[in-house]
């Protein structure tokens, strides 16, 4: 295969505007989960069908039985509709269209541009040997092509092969891999019809983007070469009724992981719902990564659904392998969670809380965990992150230190300092953020201490970790009660009966 320049990738943006309505189709196989790369060629085929106001369609390629299941169908739309990804029409399933599949094959053969090839599994082996002892390429030789079926024994199977152009080449003017040439003579009579009368991959696929209208063709580079098979059923089809226009093409390079190599399970390469359910993530983080790798629009990182929409098109996608890297995607997870609705945020985090924490009633501390979003959120980059975050506000007393905090309460004056603290604040008029600062800024002042050395164990005391949200603010979201008991329960004094936070 002879790769040219991209010269062509302008041809997609063309003929969109010939043919009026942009169809685009992501096609799925349901033999396991949506693949975050699927996602991504998902993401692609719906922003170019909206961004020229065109129709997404989506196909379910069901036909391998034995390994496609209801499960993965259902995963599979699941993380369709978790990306925001909506359709124009009901999804196809392929499987329902095998006559239809068996209709155009028959055609063709009644047009010459098909044969019923009767060779039997041993001369097919018998001839691979042969060609494998002369080191030549493992390939049909067209044996049945120019003989009449008379010739088979009566009743014998037979598969129906296409009759595939001799002489020549095939070009694409792929819109995003440029010009690619192959030469005919490469192709071999495949098999469109096989002997129980299914179809073959090639032939369904033709069949079905036809039939749905399917203008642009937007999938991995890994199926390029399908493309060179698929495009002579078009034109067969053609010559037989008309109609049948070749597809713009657009073949997006595969992803990465970081080291470069194929992206596998070790890079990340996970279903989607376990970077909403394992990892926590945000579905417009997700998307926006996913448009990110292999698509630009100058230095810009962060775009929003509308942004995406109006800017997206073919002639932007990058031609080599784009690399994935978590460490990225976390940090734009996060930037997208600190700009999220605080209500939205804590309904997702809630489950997640109350399954490291049993005494939390997602019901009764709905408000304290919304009002708690804006400090908590500032400092996590996943969901699991912002559960973590958020435990010591629904711990009860005596509360689970850990290893520093328990460090910092044990250091010489630290209980008698925190008795002070709870005395001081104690008598504070203003249980506010500000006036409460302001009052530990004097006491630090007053004893000659930079304010560190009363916050460090003051934190400890009422959140059980060396880090936490601001510590003002948490005075203030654990309220006067609950932070007076919790830096008593390490003052030295005795401390008041536990209470439950409300």
């Amino acid at each position: 295969m002879a790769s040219g320049q991209a010269d062509g990738t302008d041809s997609g943006n063309a003929k969109a505007t010939a043919q009026g309505t942009v169809v685009t189709r992501f096609a799925p196989s349901p033999t396991g989960f949506l693949h975050i790369g699927g996602a991504r060629t998902a993401l692609f085929n719906w922003l170019y069908a909206r961004h020229f106001g065109g129709k997404a369609l989506l196909r379910i390629e069901d036909t391998d039985k034995a390994r496609s299941t209801q499960e993965a169908i259902d995963a599979i739309l699941d993380g369709l509709e978790w990306l925001g990804l909506d359709y124009d029409e009901e999804p196809v399933f392929q499987s329902e269209r095998a006559a239809r599949h068996a209709e155009v094959a028959f055609k063709l053969l009644e047009a010459g541009h098909a044969y019923r090839c009767y060779a039997t599994s041993e001369e097919l082996e018998q001839m691979r040997a042969e060609q494998r002892a002369a080191r030549k390429p493992l390939r049909y030789d067209g044996r049945w092509r120019h003989r009449d079926p008379s010739e088979a024994p009566a009743g014998a199977p037979f598969v129906v092969r296409l009759k595939t152009p001799e002489e020549g080449s095939l070009v694409i003017e792929d819109a995003v891999q440029g010009r690619v040439e192959v030469k005919n003579a490469e192709i071999d009579d495949y098999i469109l019809l096989r002997s129980d009368g299914s179809p073959t991959y090639m032939l369904a696929v033709v069949v079905d983007d036809h039939d749905m209208g399917v203008t642009h063709v937007i999938r991995g580079d890994d199926h390029l070469n399908n493309a060179f098979r698929q495009l002579p059923i078009y034109r067969a089809m053609h010559d037989v009724e008309g109609g049948w226009d070749d597809p713009v093409y657009a073949h997006i390079p595969l992803i990465h992981g970081a080291d470069g190599a194929k992206l596998s399970k070790r890079h990340g390469a996970m279903g989607v719902d376990a970077y909403r359910d394992e990892m926590g993530l945000l579905p417009e983080a997700v998307s926006n990564y996913l448009l990110r790798l292999g698509w630009g629009h100058g230095d810009q990182e962060i775009f929003s659904r509308d942004e995406a929409v109006e800017l997206f098109d073919l002639p932007a996608v990058g031609k080599s392998a784009s690399r994935f890297d978590l460490k990225k995607l976390a940090n734009m997870n996060g930037q997208y969670m600190r700009e999220a609705d605080d209500a939205r945020l804590a309904d997702l985090a809630a489950p997640r809380i109350a399954a490291l924490e049993p005494g939390f009633d997602a019901a009764k501390h709905r408000d304290l965990l919304i009002a708690a979003m804006p400090s908590l959120k500032a400092r996590a980059k996943n969901m699991d992150e912002l559960a973590q975050g958020a435990l010591f506000l629904f711990r009860q007393r005596p509360l689970p230190l850990d290893d520093k905090a328990a460090v910092l309460l044990q250091a010489e004056g630290a209980h008698a300092l925190l008795g002070d603290v709870a005395s001081r604040l104690d008598a504070a008029d203003d249980w506010a953020a500000g006036p409460l600062e302001d009052n530990l800024k004097a006491m630090a002042e007053e004893r000659e201490l930079g304010l560190g050395k009363i916050a460090q164990p003051l934190r400890a005391a009422l959140t059980g970790q060396s880090t936490s949200p601001g510590i003002f603010d948490v005075l203030v979201l654990l309220g006067r009660e609950e932070s007076l008991a919790r830096i008593r329960d390490h003052a030295g004094a005795s401390a008041p009966a536990g209470s439950e936070l409300d």
